[in-house]
């Protein structure tokens, strides 16, 4: 009898689930979302893998965005006051838009899924490449 499935654990395994895991009207530093830009929507997913004791230029995005912290942790700094946060795996992270900010990992590699919410043509971030620390 153990290794019999009902039919009511057969439906329960094939429910879907949706969990809401961010719903956010300001990035992480508070500061909120004014707007989308104008002109022809473009969504665009990144998977970004940024290796150990690694360092992102400073950079801005012109359009709302999200990471989620697929595996690893990363810290972002915001440019100016030095404001940081810290993300883990699991964590979502809504973006600041139009601020300068980085981000650099520590003793393991970061992978992130990041959603951009743009316009056709429009950059993604405005500088690009990462910079190993010594």
């Amino acid at each position: 009898m153990l290794g019999i499935v009902t039919s009511a654990q057969a439906e329960d395994s094939l429910r879907v689930t949706s969990d809401i895991v961010l719903r956010a009207t300001a990035s992480w530093d508070g500061v909120r979302y004014e707007r989308y830009p104008s002109g022809q929507p473009e969504m665009t997913v990144l998977k970004i893998t940024i290796p150990p004791h690694a360092e992102l230029s400073w950079h801005q995005h012109g359009m709302p965005s999200v990471a989620y912290v697929l595996s690893g942790e990363l810290t972002v700094e915001r440019a100016g006051e030095g404001q940081v946060k810290h993300i883990v795996m699991g964590d979502v992270l809504p973006e600041v838009v139009n601020e300068s900010h980085r981000g650099y990992t520590g003793d393991q590699s970061a992978v992130l899924i990041v959603f951009c919410a743009g316009i056709l043509g429009m950059p993604l971030s405005n500088t690009t490449g990462v910079r190993t620390t010594p």
